[in-house]
């Protein structure tokens, strides 16, 4: 059996700058740590218990299959934050019919991430 330590998203944008200051500035995510020298110098972020690691660069987007799920407390603060930052959000805050209420929006390659808030009595968080 393979016993993971650790683990993380690796990214690689069509243009690293743009990505890093999409990550780290407009959606604020925290740097854990920063690699290399450059443009296409490493960085990555805390996503909550993983981490998301923006590095290299690469001539194609991600893959469309490409997604990332973010939970967050308070996804009504986290869309006013977002927008407020200048972040386009492709759909507002909206309770789905599986009981999360969920925000969608992009990156700069067009990866989409979906914000999602648990409510208390949801089953992923409550068990009868």
């Amino acid at each position: 059996m393979v016993h993971v330590l650790s683990s993380r998203t690796l990214l690689r944008p069509t243009d690293p700058e743009r990505s890093r200051a999409f990550y780290g500035e407009k959606l604020g995510l925290p740097v854990y740590r920063e690699f290399g020298t450059g443009p296409e110098r490493g960085t990555v972020y805390f996503l909550g218990g993983g981490f998301l690691e923006v590095a290299g660069r690469s001539e194609e987007p991600p893959s469309p299959a490409v997604k990332l799920w973010l939970q967050v407390a308070d996804v009504t603060a986290a869309y006013e934050e977002l927008v407020a930052a200048g972040v386009e959000v492709s759909r507002p805050p909206v309770k789905e019919p599986w009981g999360l209420i969920e925000m969608w929006l992009m990156d700069p390659d067009g990866t989409e991430i979906v914000v999602v808030e648990v409510p208390a009595d949801h089953p992923l968080r409550y068990r009868p």
